[in-house]
């Protein structure tokens, strides 16, 4: 029986192996890909590691992130003596296969077993240009896709037998999932909502594994916004309301799905937000059927009740919070679940079908379409590799970064920062990934209390790259209008300043 577990699973496998050397190629030239999160994330992990903190780079506790990406790469930084952004590509690549090698456990069990649509969608998910770019970033969303897979396992483990124990696994999978990205939540409103349309499950069991599955699931986010209050005074870090409106959201989110189709064009653009309500109504009309018929206990039907969850959260919190607009980074996670939500269908038809000749017709018309739309993404997974292999991946870790004659400059110069005199910069966390100090990033406009604690100061240096902009943050000119910055340093794409208070 286990040879027999192992063997349908030999696919999955070989196809985790593919995963693995994909994220290899990727991130062979330059390292794993670096944001201003990625090393927000990198820097908490080595605090942790080596001071038992969660602190950033900057000095202040974690509160824009939930906590258990860095404690996870900390984890691997000590058992491995290893720096995460070092360790970076290689943590990528085994999350990344994992990933597929779940999937494909997870495509084992459906109602309707087809092996050919197994391989399809495993191919799919391994040239998939938004998984590749996610798994080529030091991101915690690659570790959340993988998290949200677990759960999908946990929780049909959870439909076979309606024990209390079963519930308790899938909610502590949970609980690990909100801490590893705010937008877990999602994970318990699908747990929530499977538990509602269950119709398995009796009245009084059904309150009483709802009131468990949710308090347990929430009780370590909890636990993290408490910390984060105590610590801050803020549970989340700042958080601004949404300048984009609900309609606005829906297209964004629909040109990411023409995006993943590769059916972007001028033409589909204006259809993009209709595109979203169309799906997201869909995937909400499938399990309003699937409850009707009683049928709602599949595997099949977790994956799509969480896409369902996780497209509705991300076009209602872009509506509600102010973060970055609507893009392929933000719904990834969607990703997996969104395809096998519009294509599992069709080995239940092909099944339905008895004429031979019909169904292998229609067969074959699917296998080339999907075909087709494997073929399209590797002209684009082409492309970008050409780019990363003579650039890098894009980011602080590539070359228009490494090569930089400012940054040169700043690490060859760190003598002229005397300590104790504060350094602030339009990239703090540049100047702390290329020279190990820290600094304030310069405030944002809107933030009127902390512009004036910058002009209030005595003294402070001013580390400006020229190569960024920010329309948000406060401007050098803007600067310079209000204190009289003296040049100390300077190189291509970038100057370092003084302010003197005394020197008036």
């Amino acid at each position: 029986m286990k040879l027999n577990l192992y063997l349908k699973n030999l696919d999955s496998l070989i196809a985790a192996i593919i995963a693995y050397y994909a994220i290899y190629l990727f991130t062979s030239y330059s390292g794993v890909g670096l944001s201003p999160d990625s090393i927000m994330y990198a820097s908490t992990a080595t605090n942790l590691q080596a001071h038992g903190s969660i602190l950033t780079f900057n000095k202040g506790p974690l509160v824009f992130f939930p906590v258990f990406y860095p404690v996870f790469l900390g984890i691997i930084q000590f058992i491995t003596r290893i720096d995460p952004i070092t360790a970076g590509a290689t943590i990528n690549s085994c999350l990344f296969a994992a990933v597929v090698f779940t999937t494909g456990w997870i495509l084992e069990n459906f109602t309707s077993h087809a092996r050919i649509y197994k391989w399809l969608i495993l191919i799919a998910i391994i040239l998939s240009p938004g998984l590749l770019e996610i798994y080529s970033f030091l991101w915690s969303e690659t570790l959340f896709i993988f998290e949200s897979l677990l759960f999908i396992i946990a929780y049909r483990h959870y439909l076979q037998s309606h024990t209390t124990k079963a519930l308790l696994i899938a909610a502590f999978i949970t609980a690990i999932i909100c801490i590893t990205r705010y937008a877990g939540i999602t994970i318990v409103g699908t747990g929530g909502l499977m538990l509602l349309l269950d119709t398995e499950l009796p009245i009084k069991k059904k309150i009483k594994h709802i009131l468990i599955y949710g308090f347990v699931s929430i009780s370590l986010l909890v636990g993290n916004l408490i910390m984060n209050r105590i610590n801050t005074g803020l549970s989340t870090g700042t958080r601004e309301p949404s300048i984009t409106p609900f309609v606005d959201n829906l297209h964004y989110f629909g040109t990411v799905i023409w995006d993943w189709a590769a059916l972007r064009t001028d033409k589909a653009d204006p259809y993009a937000a209709f595109i979203t309500a169309f799906i997201l109504l869909a995937l909400a009309g499938i399990l309003a059927w699937k409850t009707y018929k009683r049928k709602i206990d599949t595997v099949e039907n977790i994956v799509i009740a969480f896409a369902l969850v996780y497209g509705l959260f991300i076009v209602v919190s872009a509506s509600i919070s102010r973060y970055e607009r609507i893009n392929s980074r933000l719904i990834a996670p969607m990703f997996i679940p969104l395809l096998i939500s519009c294509t599992s269908w069709v080995p239940d038809v092909l099944r339905l079908i008895k004429n031979k000749a019909s169904k292998y017709a229609l067969s074959g018309v699917a296998i080339l379409l999907m075909l087709a739309f494997e073929y399209s993404t590797v002209l684009v997974d082409y492309q970008r590799y050409d780019d990363e292999n003579d650039y890098g991946v894009p980011g602080y870790s590539d070359d228009s970064w490494n090569k930089s004659e400012f940054v040169q400059y700043l690490r060859k110069h760190q003598h002229m920062f005397k300590p104790g005199i504060p350094i602030y910069s339009d990239a703090d966390e540049a100047v702390y990934l290329f020279t190990g100090m820290s600094s304030t990033l310069i405030p944002h406009k809107l933030q009127t209390n902390l512009v004036q604690k910058m002009y209030a100061e005595k003294r402070f240096y001013l580390i400006w790259f020229d190569n960024l902009y920010n329309s948000e943050l406060i401007s050098l000119p803007d600067i310079m209008a209000n204190k009289k910055l003296v040049k100390i340093g300077s190189a291509k794409e970038g100057e370092i300043y003084y302010y003197d208070e005394s020197a008036k």
